[in-house]
């Protein structure tokens, strides 16, 4: 079985730590803190750009050679409100101190000095539907193709409704071939909605060489390397995920699994 499903090393601190070396790839890294008040975060970006997402709760945060003052407002990630986050370049270091319990996802890919630091939400964020029927899933775009802030990162925000299904029809971005593809790393970070339940993801290729089916538990990662890898939320828990893709350009294209275009289609009428 290949090692997608990345469970927190604990509760307090920093729980999760993905890097290009430990996933087998070469773009993608994420990372997450779960500070209680007063206490601290910090890191240097080195080669790589971050955005630090403040998940749930508020902190302090000074980076590159700046105070910007307080970020984070919703204290539940499930309350749907835009994100505060921070874009920190390679090369410079950043440091959270927690005025609440906060939870801080920082996401990782290579940088190449092209844009400054600067804030990323609220303002400028905004909840959108997508999808049909039992398909319809809610997006906080924090820094997708066409938000001009990063140089390698592509993060956004997925709510999926109990009972739904989200990155589906099924897709992969797992070939270099622009326009008609591009080769993106992935990950997924999910919550639950009672937090005790479970999600599905599955990651698989046409040709079956990979196929997991993985039951995803509240704080769990997904990595995506190659392949389709559509998730679904049973009914009574609502699912979050935060994504985080990167690769050789900064651009999201895909094809889908001809076995479910169908639906694409359909619905795009």
């Amino acid at each position: 079985m290949a090692d997608l499903l990345r469970k927190p090393f604990g509760t307090h601190g920093k729980v999760h730590e993905i890097t290009p070396q430990s996933a087998g790839w070469r773009y993608v890294g994420f990372s997450l803190y779960q500070l209680r008040a007063g206490e601290s975060a910090a890191e240097a970006t080195g080669g790589n750009e971050a955005i630090l997402v403040m998940v749930e709760g508020k902190a302090r945060v000074t980076a590159a050679w700046q105070d910007w003052g307080v970020l984070g407002e919703r204290m539940d990630v499930f309350e749907k409100t835009p994100p505060h986050c921070l874009y920190v370049p390679n090369g410079q270091d950043w440091e959270a101190v927690a005025e609440t319990d906060c939870t801080i996802a920082v996401c990782l890919a290579p940088g190449k000095g092209g844009h400054e630091a600067r804030k990323i939400g609220p303002d400028g964020i905004s909840l959108t539907e997508r999808g049909k029927g039992t398909n319809t899933r809610y997006i906080n775009n924090i820094a997708m193709e066409a938000e001009d802030y990063c140089d390698s990162l592509l993060v956004t925000e997925v709510f999926t409704p109990a009972g739904h299904w989200s990155s589906y029809p099924s897709h992969r971005h797992d070939e270099d071939d622009f326009p008609r593809i591009t080769y993106l790393e992935e990950t997924y970070f999910h919550r639950l909605n009672p937090a005790q339940g479970f999600g599905i993801q599955r990651v698989y290729t046409e040709d079956g060489t990979l196929d997991e089916t993985m039951a995803v538990s509240s704080g769990d990662v997904v990595l995506v390397p190659r392949g389709h890898h559509p998730c679904g939320a049973p009914y009574g828990f609502e699912m979050y995920y935060l994504n985080v893709m990167a690769g050789p350009r900064r651009n999201w294209r895909f094809q889908p699994d001809p076995a479910v275009e169908w639906i694409m289609e359909r619905d795009a009428k």
